[in-house]
């Protein structure tokens, strides 16, 4: 009996050091979700993801409990004209970072659940490659003008 219980005890721990694994190695810095007007029916999360590892991950998952739908997107230049896109995932280098910005890559929350309120906090829990996770909290922010330097 002890034995079958220490081997369950080793699994268990086994468990969770695999569910620990890259998100163990990831910093996110500044995330913050874009206050969308009244009735909207989407809006994007944007942070930076830095990878202290030394294996590089890829963010293949992204979940919040504001939108029924959320997705990890990319803006590309079609024929002239911005189009977001789904991605399959974000790779992050070892030792670098994944940057979601406007116009660039982030993660777009779909089919808002309720009206959103500047200042509230957003749990957002991102999931990788190897099927570890890490929640971080995102401030709802009102969108911050472009700079000259952010057009170009």
């Amino acid at each position: 009996m002890m034995n079958k219980l220490s081997l369950l005890a080793a699994g268990l721990l086994l468990s969770a050091g695999v569910l620990a694994g890259s998100a163990d190695q990831i910093e996110v810095q500044n995330p913050y979700v874009r206050l969308a007007p009244p009735n909207a029916p989407a809006t994007g999360a944007f942070m930076v993801i830095h990878n202290g590892g030394s294996q590089d991950v890829k963010l293949v998952k992204a979940d919040n409990p504001l939108s029924r739908v959320t997705e990890l997107h990319t803006h590309i230049n079609e024929g002239g004209v911005m189009k977001m896109r789904p991605v399959a995932d974000i790779g992050i280098k070892a030792g670098g970072e994944a940057v979601l910005q406007p116009g660039g890559l982030h993660i777009m929350m779909i089919d808002l659940k309720a009206p959103m309120k500047e200042g509230d906090m957003v749990p957002i829990t991102l999931t990788f490659d190897d099927g570890s996770s890490k929640q971080v909290e995102a401030k709802i922010m009102r969108p911050m003008p472009m700079t000259h330097d952010q057009q170009h």
